[in-house]
């Protein structure tokens, strides 16, 4: 059976988007004092969303986090345009994933 990471990524990012819901609707506004939902200029949380983020899922100009989107990314599975990552996707693209599908391509 060949094992392709690229197909757990969604269910991973829904299972966590899944467990914030959770935390939300129980009331928990903060695990390990970082917010479970943090937005703003410069945003830490669980889900962070601004300007410069750092999350668990992370979205912004400058974001940093184990899931990461953004202008500048970084983080195990980074988008943007400038992304760094194990699993990076974008046009400069620095990564296992990256290198990987460039090899896959040329051949």
């Amino acid at each position: 059976m060949d094992f392709e990471w690229e197909d757990i990524t969604g269910i991973v990012v829904v299972g966590l988007l899944v467990v914030a819901l959770g935390l939300t609707l129980a009331g928990i506004e903060t695990v390990a004092g970082f917010d479970v939902l943090a937005a703003g200029e410069s945003a830490v949380g669980y889900l962070a969303a601004g300007n410069f983020s750092v999350g668990v899922l992370s979205t912004g100009i400058f974001s940093v986090g184990i899931f990461a989107a953004g202008i500048f990314s970084v983080g195990i599975f980074a988008i943007g345009i400038f992304s760094i990552g194990i699993f990076s996707f974008g046009i400069y693209a620095a990564g296992f994933y990256a290198v990987r599908q460039h090899v896959k391509t040329s051949q």
